[in-house]
């Protein structure tokens, strides 16, 4: 069981490194999260695990949801492709389904899990640097960022479906599989 928390630790905090932590914090955090998860105590150190996974693969969700929507929103009016602002729009509707979606299924779940959708420092510094980009040069960065985020989120999906501790969020990973896959090979394909 601690192989599994750790695994489950290690995939989310590698998502967050993909989408935005620089590799020395990403490092550190996951050294501290193992450490965290994987600590046995006088009671049940797996209820402990779960949880610190969970809102972990959560949080890593709902901040790739934030980051997709508000760099997509900035590809409404600093892109220079139609192209890419037809992705854009799709990207906002898809992802703040998939918020809604997230937030109705960790609503029941116990022991709670509540998304935290802040950006990371890394994601926070890329959004501010599309902001300053405009026509082909922001489409190009836009599509990179894109790129990037649906793969780094398509690994967490899948390593939360393979082994995930709460069926619900596995189920949730395990759905949104195919879309995340979409959008990927979506980008892959844009031009600027």
């Amino acid at each position: 069981m601690k192989i599994r928390a750790t695994i489950l630790a290690t995939t989310a905090l590698l998502a967050l490194a993909g989408c935005g932590r620089g590799n020395e914090a990403a490092q550190t955090n996951m050294a501290n999260d193992t450490a965290m998860t994987t600590q046995p105590d006088a009671t049940s150190a797996t209820p402990t695990a779960a949880v610190s996974a969970s809102q972990t693969f959560a949080n890593a969700v709902a901040a790739s949801d934030a980051f997709e929507i508000e760099t997509s929103k900035l590809a409404l009016t600093n892109g220079a492709s139609a192209s890419v602002k037809s992705y854009a729009q799709k990207m906002i509707d898809a992802h703040t389904a998939s918020t809604a979606k997230l937030k109705t299924t960790v609503a029941g779940l116990m022991p709670a899990i509540t998304p935290d959708a802040t950006l990371n420092a890394e994601q926070q510094q890329k959004l501010d640097r599309l902001k300053t980009l405009n026509g082909t040069a922001f489409d190009q960065a836009y599509i990179a960022e894109q790129t990037a985020g649906h793969q780094q989120t398509l690994d967490t999906l899948k390593a939360y479906a393979a082994s995930g501790d709460m069926p619900a969020l596995k189920d949730f990973a395990t759905g949104l599989i195919p879309t995340v896959t979409a959008h990927l090979n979506m980008a892959k394909s844009l031009k600027a």
